[in-house]
């Protein structure tokens, strides 16, 4: 094996998080916190799309959601259109948590590579950014394959339906 590569990259991934973790609960938010803001700082965001981009339920995502607005960092608000429909939106408080969240986590990292030094603790940053290079990759990529697949599906309607008008049509003659 690679003297390079993990033995374990998932077991290095889960020790690290952990470490995000203990950054995040100096300012008092858990890592399912911390992911919602994030996302949340880019845009409003519907509970079903938040679930889809976090991997989890959508009843996972309104327990956390409901954490935060009572807190004051995110404000659910109804869609104009249709009031089943409901989006999310990080406030002010929010973005300062968030921002707070970020330095408490990049200090916490910066701490534990300090001690490996500026070679090593250069390579390890540079390895996050790479992994977060791929991730966005990969989300782009399910996203593209999602609206493939929606398109698949409308154009197979399409062809159901004009196959079902020309039998109508061929009955009525």
């Amino acid at each position: 094996m690679n003297p390079k590569t993990p033995a374990r990259p998932g077991r290095v991934a889960a020790r690290l998080a952990r470490q995000v973790e203990l950054g995040l609960a100096s300012v008092d938010l858990t890592l399912s916190q911390y992911r919602i803001l994030i996302l949340l700082v880019e845009g409003k965001e519907a509970a079903s799309s938040l679930a889809d981009k976090l991997a989890v339920s959508r009843p996972s995502v309104t327990a956390v959601v409901d954490g935060l607005v009572a807190r004051g960092l995110v404000e659910r608000h109804a869609d104009s259109v249709d009031r089943r429909r409901v989006s999310h939106d990080i406030t002010t408080e929010g973005a300062q948590a968030l921002a707070r969240a970020d330095a408490a986590v990049d200090a916490r990292l910066a701490m534990i590579v300090g001690a490996a030094g500026p070679d090593v603790a250069a390579a390890a940053f540079s390895g996050l950014e790479s992994w977060r290079t791929v991730l966005e990759s990969y989300r782009a990529c399910k996203a593209e394959a999602v609206e493939s697949a929606i398109d698949k599906t409308a154009t197979a309607k399409a062809v159901t339906l004009k196959l079902a008008a020309n039998k109508a049509v061929a009955a009525a003659r």
